[in-house]
């Protein structure tokens, strides 16, 4: 990691730990909510903001196709529901 902080595929601390989170399963009410909290210090509204964001970014899709893309389909499901 560069003194910067960002990785060699661009992208912070921050962004990495976002999708290394939604990598992860989470059983009972709360446990992703309280995770986002503790773990990453935001609050559920903005690790969704930034979540959504990052969906977007070519740096994201290359750090980790699956999660992205697999989020990805997620979000266009729930759109064409809307």
């Amino acid at each position: 990691m560069a003194a910067d902080g960002l990785g060699a595929d661009g992208l912070g601390a921050r962004e990495r730990g976002i999708l290394a989170l939604e990598r992860r399963g989470f059983h009972g009410p709360g446990a992703k909510e309280r995770a986002i909290r503790e773990e990453l210090d935001l609050s559920p509204v903005r690790y969704y903001q930034l979540l959504n964001a990052l969906l977007d970014d070519a740096r994201a899709l290359a750090h980790d196709p699956v999660t992205v893309n697999r989020l990805r389909r997620v979000r266009e499901a729930r759109r064409t529901e809307r």
